[in-house]
């Protein structure tokens, strides 16, 4: 059975960090491919960062720059370093794996303001 717990979001004031986590249970965690997405009430959820089995990274244009998404395979981790926060950034946020089938955490919430 897979699993996938996020931890880390919290209130943070507008250009703070927060750094999420997402730790992985039940699936080869290096052999699948891992993203972070994000949801507001009322809009669809969307894509923002990901990163491949070998390294590449793929960022939402409005996160440029601010987050940094990494894994590390030896912990079985995927991690979301968010810089210079908005307001804007507020969201639950969602860890995704993909391997032969698509697997989603329970989400995080990360509020932003002052």
């Amino acid at each position: 059975q897979v699993q996938l717990v996020e931890s880390g979001g919290g209130l943070v004031q507008p250009g703070g960090s927060l750094r999420l986590s997402c730790a992985a249970s039940g699936l080869i965690f290096s052999t699948a491919t891992m993203s972070w997405y994000r949801q507001v009430p009322g809009k669809e959820r969307e894509l923002v960062a990901l990163i491949t089995v070998s390294g590449n990274t793929n960022y939402a244009d409005s996160v440029k720059g601010r987050f940094t998404i990494s894994r590390d395979n030896t912990k079985n981790t995927l991690y979301l370093q968010m810089n210079s926060l908005k307001p804007d950034d507020t969201a639950v946020y969602y860890c995704k794996a993909v391997r032969f089938a698509v697997y989603w955490g329970q989400g995080t919430q990360v509020t932003v303001s002052s």
